[in-house]
Parts: C-alpha cells; structure tokens; sequence
C-alpha cells in the first residue's frame, strides 16, 4: 500500500489536541491516536476532515484563547459598572 494509492482504505483518526488525519487501516494506530469510526478511501477521508475539522487550533490554544476571553469581558463589564 502506497500513501498515494487514491483507492487504498484509510480511516479517520484524531489526536488529544482534536487535530485529524488519516491512517492505512491496516495498520495499528499510533500511541495518541484514536479512530473516529470513519473508512474509506484517501479522497473520502479527507472530505470527511474538511467537514469536521473546522478549528484548526489545537484543543489546548481553543481553550486558553475562551479563558482568556472570558477573563477580558469580566474586567470590561466591571469597568463599566462606574
């Protein structure tokens, strides 16, 4: 199986940071990974991703960046209870 056969089966996979990718789905899954429960070939995994992955953010950067959100429109409505 070749990366660049458009017919061999991939499946979905997704990392602790929601990031994706493929996989040969003849191959054990690296450590970190995990299934999505997607298959198919590399055109239709891919479509899969592009529909789902839409943040492309680490999981970790999307939470800090709500925090720290969160954090600024508590000081900006204090501020503006003068």
């Amino acid at each position: 199986m070749s990366w660049d056969d458009e017919n061999a089966e991939f499946e979905v996979v997704v990392n602790h940071e929601a990031q994706y990718s493929i996989w040969p789905s003849y191959k054990v899954i690296p450590g970190g990974w995990r299934a999505v429960g997607m298959k198919g070939n590399k055109a239709a995994c891919l479509a899969y991703i592009e529909e789902h992955w839409t943040d492309m953010r680490p999981l970790s950067l999307q939470k800090a960046m709500s925090e720290q959100a969160g954090q600024s429109a508590a000081v900006d409505t204090s501020a503006s209870v003068h």
